[in-house]
């Protein structure tokens, strides 16, 4: 029997879903959509990207190419004159100060949609990955991650507090509140925004704490909407759209949220989340067309438009609690249903992508709830509270594929997919302190290992040093002609590269006997492309349980080269590719076997009677 034209492809991105514990859920009957989707066509694995990524891997998917097709590597990467760690999604540049500044995606190559618009046909793209700024399409697009909050981080809070002790922690800024306790009036502060391109200075606005203890609750007077809101302990406030005055006639408008944390006499902590970009009046375009993002907002009201929504620096830091934490992550899977919903109702032709972040987010967070002996429980029994916050996330995935299920008909391709699986998170790795252990970095006369203020590479000795680890898996060498301070010739670098491989590959944590490195792969092995030059010279490959330590991402070198993580991100993917495939289920027969995120492009092209790219390595799935 011949094949059923399809006319329409929807893939429901579920970001780090992890397919053992799918399996799990599926064998108990909790995932009844995915039950479906399998029993249709069939459900398998995807081998995810070198690193496994988010960034990496959706780019993959849109483009049909290994990073070294599209240039995206990694979350992290270096400007080599400077050795400063830089973000690598996208830039800013002003080409001439008399012109505005504008934004550039690092992410090359040709995504399928782009394909698919020269051949007339639309599509819808919502949130996916390094989509900032907004692609041209024929059809409409809403950037994901990449999209940074008004100061122009991933993610960047705010927390008052009366406690004059109190300093600031990861990604965040901390606001002194003087008030001596009831009685004593409001407090006048501010909400700080972004930084003036002048002079750096914090653009902020006025807000006026009034704490009432006696009842419970503090009044926010703002110079926004709303001008006036209550707030009760562990509640999120509605979104407060604010303008945050830059010049004699600039401005930049934001939307933020309020949490109270703490109301007791004389004491008093209140969060504000990072500030978002207006989606009415967004700084830089976040979608295609420039209106959509606000006909989005005045059709399901205001939404979270930075790239990483979830303020996981918040609960890391123990700004919010983790009630506070899946209450927003409650309010990010209504927002994006909302969206997915719409776009199904209008749906008639083309490709509709909308991607879930949210189960990526709460493994993060909440893997220690499932290992009672994970070091993140600092020896405590989980909270039972928690232990089932995984699997509810799953539970609600499977809901968003059942929205794709419920609009599809037998014309429709529905592709539910992850981009990569899940683990533990249970010991870092400090890359710097091997090297420096190894006479491959030395540090400044004077500097002890995390003697530097901040934990990047500024106390590092150039003038003998080799090597050196920055980012999520990258290792560098320090080359002449290429850094700034370089010493490796470039006859010495492929003996080089060849030592550090071998030095680290099979790596063994003395305290647990376990391989923290399954191996280091050359750069020119791991990928190829036009790109390839901006990769690292060396990719690690990090075994279960294992990763980079926190300070060694940012270019760190502490005393000992292994460390347990005690953070409450208990949970990561950044290991051996080959230990955490994503999720793969379509509702047509699909060969599974070898399966790729390069070919998920190909497979969309091919459903929609088009030809892969011309640099589409993967090969479409369809039987």
């Amino acid at each position: 029997m011949a094949r059923v034209a399809i006319e329409k492809v929807i893939v429901v991105g579920l970001d780090g879903l992890e397919p053992r514990l799918v399996g799990e859920m599926l064998r108990r009957g909790e995932l009844p959509h995915l039950a479906r989707l399998s029993a249709e066509g069939g459900l398998g694995r995807v081998a995810t990207t070198s690193p496994a990524q988010t960034p990496v891997a959706w780019s993959s998917f849109a483009t049909g190419t290994n990073p070294g097709g599209h240039g995206i590597f990694d979350f992290i990467a270096r400007e080599p004159r400077s050795y400063r760690p830089d973000l690598a999604l996208n830039r800013y540049e002003q080409p001439s100060p008399f012109l505005p500044a504008r934004v550039v995606n690092l992410r090359r190559g040709q995504p399928v949609w782009d394909l698919l618009s020269s051949a007339g046909i639309r599509s819808v793209i919502l949130r996916c990955p390094c989509s900032y700024p907004p692609d041209p399409l024929r059809g409409r697009l809403l950037s994901g991650m990449g999209v940074p909050d008004l100061r122009g981080g991933f993610g960047t809070g705010t927390f008052y507090t009366t406690d004059p002790a109190e300093a600031a922690r990861e990604s965040e800024q901390v606001v002194p509140l003087d008030w001596p306790g009831p009685g004593s009036g409001p407090i006048e502060s501010v909400v700080i925004g972004p930084r003036n391109p002048k002079d750096r200075s914090d653009a902020t606005t006025p807000l006026t704490i009034d704490p009432r203890p006696d009842e419970g609750r503090v009044l926010l007077r703002t110079s926004g909407t709303p001008g006036e809101l209550e707030l009760r302990p562990g509640s999120w406030s509605p979104w407060v759209r604010l303008r945050f005055k830059l010049g004699l006639l600039q401005g930049a408008r934001g939307i933020v949220r309020f949490l109270l944390r703490r109301l007791e006499p004389g004491r008093l902590e209140l969060y504000a989340s990072p500030v978002n970009f207006d989606p009415m009046a967004p700084p830089f375009p976040i979608s295609h067309p420039d209106l959509y993002a606000a006909d989005l907002a005045d059709e399901l009201g205001l939404y979270h438009t930075t790239g990483m929504v979830e303020d996981h620096s918040a609960l890391v830091n123990g700004r919010i609690d983790e009630a506070a934490f899946l209450s927003q992550c409650d309010d990010s899977w209504r927002e994006r249903e909302g969206m997915l919903s719409r776009e199904l109702h209008r749906l008639d032709a083309g490709l509709l992508y909308c991607l879930f972040d949210t189960p990526d987010r709460v493994q993060h967070l909440f893997w220690r709830f499932l290992e009672p002996d994970h070091p993140a429980n600092l020896g405590l029994p989980p909270d039972p509270e928690f232990v089932g916050a995984i699997a509810e996330t799953y539970r609600r995935a499977d809901s968003a594929v059942g929205l794709a299920l419920e609009a599809a008909d037998d014309r429709t391709l529905v592709i539910a997919m992850s981009d990569h699986g899940f683990g533990s998170f249970r010991r870092g790795v400090n890359l710097n302190a091997w090297l420096r252990e190894h006479g491959l970095l030395a540090l400044r006369d004077g500097e002890g290992p995390g003697g530097g203020q901040e934990p990047d590479l500024r106390q590092v000795d150039w003038s003998r040093t080799k090597a050196y680890a920055l980012g999520l898996t990258g290792l560098y060498l320090n080359r002449i002609g290429r850094e700034g301070q370089g010493i490796v010739p470039p006859d010495e670098a492929e003996g080089l590269k060849e030592q550090i491989a071998r030095g680290l590959s099979g790596l063994v944590d003395p305290r647990t006997g376990r391989e923290a490195i399954r191996g280091v792969d050359s750069r020119e092995r791991a990928y190829a492309g036009p790109f390839v030059e901006e990769a690292p010279d060396l990719v690690v490959r990090f075994g279960a349980g294992y990763r980079v330590s926190w300070s060694g991402s940012l270019g760190g070198v502490s005393a000992g080269i292994f460390e347990d993580n005690t953070r409450r991100w208990s949970g990561d993917h950044i290991v051996d590719p080959a230990l955490v495939p994503g999720l793969l289920a379509m509702n047509r027969p699909f060969r599974d076997e070898g399966a790729a995120m390069v070919d998920l492009a190909p497979t969309i092209l091919e459903a929609l009677g088009q030809p892969a790219g011309p640099a589409m390595e993967g090969r479409s799935l369809l039987r």
